[in-house]
């Protein structure tokens, strides 16, 4: 019985240091420390093996963080790295200077970058402050927000960070959810024989 006790209070007081972090706002902090130090360990390194590729649905469109539409079909025959994330997520802030890095280290005119916020309508300003503020130079995309179907169902995932990788064929060959450390020799490796094939 007084085990029982000892661990009821233990829930009780991580509960509310939970509680405490998530309405003080410090939860998303916490969380990005966390994940940031476990991306330097290399648990969290990116595995980009072979799956079962699936047809990406480009018939869509976007707007860059300047508010210009942009059709996605125009990426067609690119590779694209494709990374649904948010302000307010913390394991998404975590794995972003890696994915700045991989940016700067594959310029290639057949590779785009989409940096896809779903942060909500709206927060642009919110958006583009955090940007700056972290020097991000990779392209960041807004959905259109154009009625319920503003996103393909295959990007309507149930968490973030979710990552796709599409071939020139536009086909989906990599998808990881979750926090990864997407700047790694293998993975820029997969990117180069992707962008290497014909």
């Amino acid at each position: 019985m007084k085990q029982l006790g000892s661990f009821l209070k233990s829930i009780s007081l991580t509960l509310l240091l939970v509680l405490v972090l998530h309405t003080t706002g410090m939860l998303s902090a916490v969380s990005v420390h966390a994940q940031s130090l476990l991306l330097r360990t290399g648990l969290l390194n990116a595995d980009p093996e072979p799956s079962t590729p699936e047809y990406f649905p480009y018939e869509f469109n976007l707007k860059t963080i300047e508010g210009k539409t942009i059709r996605m079909d125009s990426l067609k025959g690119k590779v694209v790295f494709l990374n649904l994330w948010a302000t307010w997520c913390g394991p998404c802030r975590a794995e972003m200077p890696a994915i700045q890095k991989l940016y700067a280290s594959v310029p290639n005119e057949n590779m785009a970058f989409v940096m896809l916020s779903i942060d909500k309508k709206g927060s642009e300003a919110k958006v583009k402050k955090y940007l700056q503020d972290q020097g991000f130079t990779f392209p960041v995309f807004r959905p259109t927000y154009a009625g319920e179907n503003s996103l393909p169902e295959m990007l309507k995932v149930p968490s973030i960070p979710t990552t796709f990788v599409i071939n020139k064929e536009g086909y989906v060959v990599y998808k990881n959810v979750g926090t990864a450390n997407y700047n790694t020799k293998k993975f820029r490796e997969f990117l180069r024989d992707l962008l290497a094939k014909e």
